[in-house]
């Protein structure tokens, strides 16, 4: 397990009044860039940093499958360090507990005091977020709970982020979106049953611009392949 630019540590006195030093878990998704959206605008909060874990094997960020390389320079159009976490594969929970422990050990010594993640409404998700958290001094906090998830897809749209499609879940949705970009003709085109913003793992997205990052990622389409039951299309 590896952590890349750490914190300087911090005291209290560099710190606005009332805000607290704060991490995003940063899946690499439009849900992680709004919640970073709301973050920024949050007198509460000094954001210091992103986190993701990424797939030692494949290299690659967990689930979405976005390439490390994207994944920095996401951080560097943010302007904000981020720490990436190896997770193995396959990973066992007593894995993931234990260097997800030694992750929280080393942000608690950097003065840390919140954790904030872009879940929407699965409580079982947040629940778990909130064990993680228990007994270790670190606020979860989840600034997108909550939201009604359709006004929530158009928000995205209209403010700005821009997003495609990386992994599809074929079991809930046709693999004809693989790679699609998260704007109105995907949201018009998909079935009803469907979660607009893929909250119930229906479908994961790759930001490559946003109102908050300094310029936009170029990036190219590649191949689109089934693995491990899901269908992953590659960006680089």
């Amino acid at each position: 397990m590896y952590i890349q630019q750490t914190l300087h540590v911090i005291s209290k006195q560099d710190l606005p009044i009332d805000s607290k030093p704060t991490l995003l878990s940063w899946s690499s998704g439009k849900d992680s860039a709004y919640a970073l959206h709301l973050l920024l605008k949050d007198p509460n909060v000094n954001l210091l940093g992103l986190f993701t874990t990424v797939n030692q094997q494949f290299e690659r960020v967990a689930m979405h499958a976005v390439r490390i390389h994207l994944l920095q320079e996401q951080a560097k159009q943010i302007g904000l360090p981020i720490h990436i976490i190896e997770i193995p594969f396959p990973c066992s929970n007593a894995d993931y507990k234990k260097i997800m422990g030694e992750f929280i050990t080393k942000i608690q010594a950097d003065h840390i005091e919140v954790v904030a993640f872009g879940d929407l409404h699965l409580e079982d998700i947040r629940d778990y977020r909130m064990a993680q958290m228990d007994g270790t001094g670190i606020e979860p906090i989840f600034p997108c709970w909550g939201i009604d998830t359709t006004e929530l897809s158009k928000t995205i749209i209209d403010i700005g982020i821009k997003a495609n499609i990386t992994c599809i879940d074929p079991k809930q949705i046709s693999p004809n979106f693989a790679g699609h970009a998260f704007n109105q003709d995907l949201l018009n085109s998909l079935p009803n049953s469907i979660d607009p913003c893929g909250e119930n793992g229906e479908f994961h997205t790759f930001v490559y611009d946003s109102p908050d990052f300094s310029n936009p990622i170029n990036i190219t389409q590649g191949e689109t392949v089934e693995r491990d039951g899901f269908v992953f299309t590659d960006w680089q």
